[in-house]
Parts: structure tokens; C-alpha cells; sequence
């Protein structure tokens, strides 16, 4: 369908009536932003987005901070989604901004506009409480104090005194009603000990056999997303369930309008869902456990033939994983102790190829576990229908906790089967292939396997470019010097998505400064830089200004940060030193006294933190921040751009590179009120080749160059 003149007008008259309402001007790039969403949704021919001829629409635009680009995609998307009878799914990168967005920007835009649209937030089921567990670790607390357990390894939870206390405060908070088992909704950090203890995943959760469901947190929430126009998630939870198959979780992917915000993380986050790994001794011990509590519940169970047999069956096959992953763990023991290079902390199979015989002791093994997940999911399934029985001959609490203990091995069985079949499977030719590796554990002793796609192109054409209705990237840094080809080429964009740079909202000439001075040495040898930022750092950095230094490696921050501990005179707060919340939170209280703060922190600094004004008026660089080379998958990743006939520097290294230094400098400007400097301490900037590419990628700052 072409955009309708009443969806024009809808879409028109909500952005006036926000901006009288907030009493805003228009941005320009805001305005270009809603035109480009919703010219590109309008687009859309009104069926199925599975029909044969049908090229979902999709819209990459880059967005530079002030821009409200939140705003935009939600007044693009909200009114043609409805008129096209289709759910949104507006997935973040972070937490926080989904918070945001559920708390304050959509309540505002419907608040400003008089829209009526119903939204949900969607968390995956590991953020919620569930009251079976809380129950049993009362339960089980309570056994241990009686003195009814004799070994320790039979308790299940074992928590200290605070715990308890902690635990039985949650109970009666959802008991009354204060607090509704979400765990980002409780005030203070809950360990993820503790939590682990509280949640379930979906194979230990026995949905509408669980005799709590109605009181369940996941649930009702889970509810809301079916009347939903609006479902806020996370790039996390909307890759999980397209690696289901999509509409497990979240709506039918032909159904479904998706937004992805901070979409420059969407390549990484989809690799992290497909890849897999594996400790080999960890994993004997763990089926050896198993082995042990399959023997110890059916011990429990006579009373049931059937649940015995089926236990029965799932240790033998516990038993033939055992043997054939005993015989072949010191094998692959021997191969990383003759492979592994003087110095290095992995072995990579060169192209991803482990050999014909690693791919059969690896196929043996895939197959022995996926007959232990066949076995264990009889057991599970058989254990879910017992649930239903009222009248069951084993105790209702001995089948709901052997059904979660249950689907407890079944998960980890289920990611163990995935690592050896990916392991074994011969990479087709002309596909992109798989990277894997061997890493001796921390210990020594035990020898973890890893096996990962090096490209999310394929994985998220398949799953989600081809199979959605429509779809929108947004984020503030998506084009590598100058170009959307890099985000193209790592999220397999398709060649009919537009792609859009909007211009941000700040006038960055007169906002601020980007200096590059000569401090006699340059990033590519570490001591001597180590020693100039020594020598030069503090003469830079003002005592009485909210100062960012952003290092790209730890070992050279906490050398720095230790030889000027006493030559700078404000307070220095450096990562590690606290928990990322209270550095910042020190740092806000310092500068909010009236006095200067300095910040020393890695790439988790120059990404999404959010200083504006005075808590930060000078952004330092320490360093080009180029990728570590001895990561296992940009090594594969670089060999593989290699057998293409590709510079593995000029597509993958300095792309990336030029997209962490925009996010660098973008902690500066946060607010068109803000005003300061950048500094960057790496003379290649101006001697290598490539200096004048990452430059003039960077925001027109008004520049100095030593």
C-alpha cells in the first residue's frame, strides 16, 4: 500500500501536537527520520510477508545524538503499523533504554498526542520470579535448619543467613502485592546466585500445569503482549526467539513491524546467540551429577513404572555420553598441548576445518547427546503430564522439582548437542564458515571447545530480513567512515533497504574542539605511548571539569592511573575500582559539588554513557581503539575476508575502528547546551594513511592538530 494522505496527516498532526506540547521546535533530521520510516513502511503491499513476490520494506537511518530519533521511528511506525493490522517490537541494546522507553518516551508521545495505543514490556523469563522456586528454597532452607539433609551435595540451595533474609523480604514483598517479581523492578541488586535460585528458563517452567500460574509474574506479563499495539523489548530477546523459529516469544515475524534501536549491535548479538562452547571435563563432571540425581530421584519414584523407565533410559544414555566423552577429552587434552603457540591463550583451526577425525570423535559425541536430549525430554514430557494429575502417586512438590531439575539438564544437554553437531558439520563450500577453537581453562587442567558463526549476514537474512513484515535500524553510529557498507556487510542488509544519514542536532564547530597534539609517541608502541600519556596526561586534564579518559587497554589504564594517582589533583575514579553505576554516581555527587572528577575506563565507557554539561566537558582518547587481533573470531574473520581476495585491515579493522571512535567522541555533546573538548592521544591519526579517513569520519569538531 502507498501511504495514505489520512496516515500523512495522522503522523503530521502527532508531531505538532508534541512539539506545542513540550513547546520543541522541529529538527530538521528528525522530520527527514519520520519521512524516511514512514515512506519506506508505506511501501508495504498489504499480505503476508512469507508471500513469495514480497520484499519487506527496511529502513536503516543514522541518527546522531539530539535527534530524537525515539520520537521519530514511534510517530512513523505506530499509526501504519495499526492500519496495517501489525504488531511493533521496538528492541533495544540495553536495559536502561528500554526502561526509558516504557517509563517516560512512549507515556509522553501518547500523553502529547492523544493517541491510544496499548504497549507491553517483554522480558525474557529469567527476569522474572517464579513462586514454585520461591517456595522450594524456603522449603529447603527451612529442611536444612531442622538438620533433614545428611550430605551437603543432596541440598539443592544453600544459602547463607543475608540470603535467607533477602529471600523471605522478596516473598513478602509479592505477597502483598509491593513488589511484582521482576527483578529489575526490586530497588537493590540481587546477586545472580541468589536469582538463579528464584527463576527458571522455559524448559524447567511447566506453564499451564503449574499450580501458581495465575499468580505468576512472567505470565502476566506475557498476557499484556497479546493485546499490545507496542511490544518493548531487547536485541537479546527477539534474537532468542527467532533462533526458536520466531513467534515462539514474541509475535509472528510476518506479523511484526520490528525497530531496532542501538542497531549497530545487532551483528554481535546475533552471533552470541548462534555460537556455542563447552568445558570437556566440565561437562564429564556435570553428567557424572546426572548421573548421580537421576539415580537418587527414581529412588523416589517406584511408585511410578513409567517415570522409572524413562529414568532408566536417560541414564543409559548418560552412561554411553560418559564413556565415549572420557575416551576423548584427553585427545583433544593432547591435540591444543601440541597446537597451542608459545604465549597464546587459544588454538583456532586455520578456516574453521578440525579434520576428518576430530569431525567423527566430534560426530560420535554429537550424536550420543542427542540421543541424552531425545531421552530427556521423554522424561520431561512424561513429567509435565503428571503435573496435570491431581491424584498422582508421587507428592506434587517431588514432581514439580524433578520436572525443573529436568529441564535444568535438558537445556545444558540441548547446548552441548548443538556445540558437537556444529563441530562436526563440514562448512558448505562457497558458505560463510564457522570459527572454532580449543582454550585450556583457567586451571590448566580442563580444555573448553568453541565453535561460532564468524558472519551474522546469513543468520539474520534468513531469520529476520526475509521472514519479517517490515523493519527499522536506528542508532547514532552506523556508517564506517562515511559509508552503511560495513553494517550492510555484517548484518547481510538487503539490497532494496534504504539507508539514510540524518544530520544531529548540534553545531558541533562551535560546541567544541577535537585536538590531536604531539606527545612524542603514537598507539603502535605500547611502552613508549604508555610512558608519553604518563608524562603528558596530566598537564592536559583540569582539576575543577568533569573529565572522560577512554583506554583501550586495561593493563595500560591501570599503569597510567597508578603512576598519577597523586599528580592528579581531582578525584580519579577508575573501572574495576567500583561497579560501573557507582563510578558514575561518585563522579555525578563530585561534580555536583562544585569540584572536578576524573574518569579512567574501557569500551564499556565509550558506549552509551550519557554525562551531559558539566559532567563532562573533555573527552580524552587514549589510544586508536583497534581490536584486539588475537580474538579467535576476528582472527577467523580476517582469514576468511583474506581468502575472498579482501584487505582484511581496510574491510573489517578500520570500519570498525573509525564506528568505536565515533562512539568515543559522542560521549562529549550529549545536550545542545553542551560544549568541550576531544582529545586524542595517537599521533597515527596524522602519520598513517589511513589518519585522514578516521578524521574525517569524526564530527566537524573545530580542530587543532599538533
Amino acid at each position: 500500500m502507498a501511504l495514505s494522505e489520512a496516515l500523512k496527516q495522522e503522523i503530521q498532526a502527532g508531531y505538532r501536537a508534541f512539539l506545542a506540547k513540550r513547546e520543541l521546535r522541529p529538527r530538521l533530521g528528525q522530520r527527514q527520520m519520520i519521512g524516511a520510516i514512514a515512506s519506506s513502511l508505506g511501501r508495504a503491499e498489504n499480505h503476508d510477508g512469507d508471500a513469495a513476490n514480497y520484499e519487506p520494506p527496511i529502513c536503516v537511518v543514522e541518527a546522531g545524538t539530539g535527534t530524537g530519533k525515539t520520537l521519530a521511528y514511534l510517530l512513523a511506525t505506530l499509526p501504519i503499523a495499526r492500519a496495517l493490522k501489525k504488531t511493533v517490537v521496538v528492541a533495544t541494546g540495553t536495559v536502561s533504554l528500554q526502561s526509558q522507553l516504557v517509563e517516560r518516551d512512549i507515556p509522553d508521545l501518547l500523553a502529547a498526542t492523544g493517541w491510544h495505543y496499548k504497549f507491553a514490556l517483554a522480558k525474557g523469563r529469567g527476569r522474572y520470579l517464579c513462586n514454585i522456586k520461591l517456595e522450594q528454597c524456603l522449603d529447603a532452607a527451612g529442611a536444612r535448619d531442622a538438620g533433614q539433609f545428611l550430605f551437603e551435595d543432596e541440598m539443592l540451595f544453600s544459602p547463607d543467613r543475608r540470603t535467607l533474609d533477602l529471600i523471605g523480604e522478596l516473598g513478602k514483598a509479592f505477597e502483598v502485592g509491593a513488589w511484582n517479581g521482576d527483578r529489575d523492578s526490586w530497588p537493590d541488586a540481587i546477586a545472580d546466585s541468589t536469582w538463579r535460585a528464584l527463576t527458571v528458563d522455559r524448559r524447567q517452567c511447566a506453564g499451564h500445569r503449574c499450580r501458581k500460574i495465575h499468580e505468576c509474574s512472567f505470565f502476566q506479563a506475557r498476557n499484556a503482549l497479546d493485546e499490545a499495539d507496542c511490544i518493548v523489548a531487547n536485541h537479546d530477546l527477539v534474537m532468542a526467539d527467532l533462533a526458536l523459529g520466531g513467534g515462539v516469544i514474541l509475535p509472528d515475524p510476518a506479523q511484526t513491524i520490528y525497530v531496532f534501536d542501538e542497531a549497530h549491535r545487532l551483528a554481535d548479538i546475533t552471533l552470541r546467540h548462534f555460537g556455542a562452547a563447552a568445558p570437556l571435563l566440565g561437562t564429564v563432571q556435570w553428567l557424572e551429577q546426572v548421573h548421580k540425581g537421576l539415580a537418587v530421584a527414581r529412588k523416589g519414584a517406584t511408585s511410578d513404572p513409567t517415570i522409572c523407565h524413562l529414568m532408566d533410559l536417560a541414564n543409559h544414555a548418560v552412561d554411553d555420553a560418559l564413556r565415549e566423552l572420557r575416551l576423548s577429552a584427553p585427545l583433544w587434552r593432547d591435540q591444543l598441548d601440541a597446537l597451542l603457540p608459545a604465549g597464546a591463550d587459544h588454538y583456532r583451526f586455520p578456516n574453521g576445518d578440525i579434520g576428518e577425525l576430530n569431525r567423527d570423535r566430534a560426530g560420535r559425541l554429537a550424536n550420543l547427546f542427542s540421543a541424552l536430549d531425545s531421552r530427556l525430554s521423554a522424561l520431561s514430557e512424561e513429567l509435565e503430564s503428571a503435573l496435570e494429575n491431581p491424584h498422582h502417586a508421587l507428592p506434587r512438590v517431588d514432581l514439580e522439582q524433578l520436572f525443573q531439575v529436568t529441564g535444568n539438564w535438558l537445556g545444558r544437554c540441548e547446548s552441548v548437542s548443538d556445540l558437537w553437531f556444529q563441530m562436526a558439520a563440514a562448512d558448505e563450500e562457497g558458505r560463510t564458515p564457522r570459527a572454532r577453537w580449543l582454550t585450556p581453562d583457567d586451571s590448566g587442567q580442563d580444555v573448553v571447545v568453541s565453535v561460532s558463526p564468524i558472519s551474522a549476514a546469513d543468520l539474520l537474512r534468513q531469520s529476520l530480513w526475509q521472514r519479517c513484515f517490515a523493519a527499522v535500524a536506528a542508532s547514532a553510529t552506523l556508517r564506517a567512515l562515511g559509508t552503511f557498507e560495513r553494517f550492510a556487510a555484517t548484518t547481510g542488509l538487503p539490497r532494496h533497504a534504504t539507508t539514510l544519514a540524518v544530520p544531529g542536532a548540534f553545531d558541533y564547530s562551535s560546541a567544541a574542539v577535537l585536538a590531536v597534539p604531539d606527545i612524542g609517541a603514537d598507539g603502535s608502541d605500547a611502552s613508549a605511548h604508555t610512558d608519553a600519556l604518563i608524562e603528558r596526561l596530566a598537564t592536559l586534564i583540569s582539576p575543577n571539569e568533569g573529565t572522560l579518559v577512554l583506554f583501550s587497554s586495561r593493563r595500560q589504564m591501570e599503569t597510567v592511573a597508578e603512576a598519577l594517582e597523586e599528580t592528579i589533583t581531582a578525584p580519579l575514579l577508575v573501572q574495576g575500582q567500583y561497579s560501573h553505576g557507582e563510578v558514575i554516581r561518585r563522579h555525578r555527587e563530585t561534580v555536583d559539588g562544585g569540584e572536578g572528577s576524573v574518569i579512567f575506563g574501557l569500551a564499556s565507557f565509550a558506549e552509551g554513557l550519557d554525562l551531559p554539561g558539566d559532567y563532562c566537558r573533555h573527552v580524552v582518547i587514549a589510544k586508536l581503539p583497534f581490536a584486539v587481533p588475537d580474538s579467535p573470531l576476528q582472527a577467523a574473520q580476517a582469514e576468511w575476508l583474506e581468502s575472498r581476495g579482501l584487505n582484511p585491515f581496510r574491510a573489517m579493522t578500520l570500519p570498525d575502528t573509525s564506528l568505536r571512535l565515533i562512539q568515543a567522541c559522542g560521549r562529549l555533546l550529549r545536550s545542545e547546551q553542551d560544549s568541550g573538548r576531544v582529545t586524542i592521544l595517537d599521533r597515527r591519526l596524522v602519520t598513517k594513511f589511513y589518519g585522514k579517513q578516521l578524521l574525517d569520519s569524526l564530527p566537524p569538531f573545530r580542530r587543532e592538530i599538533g
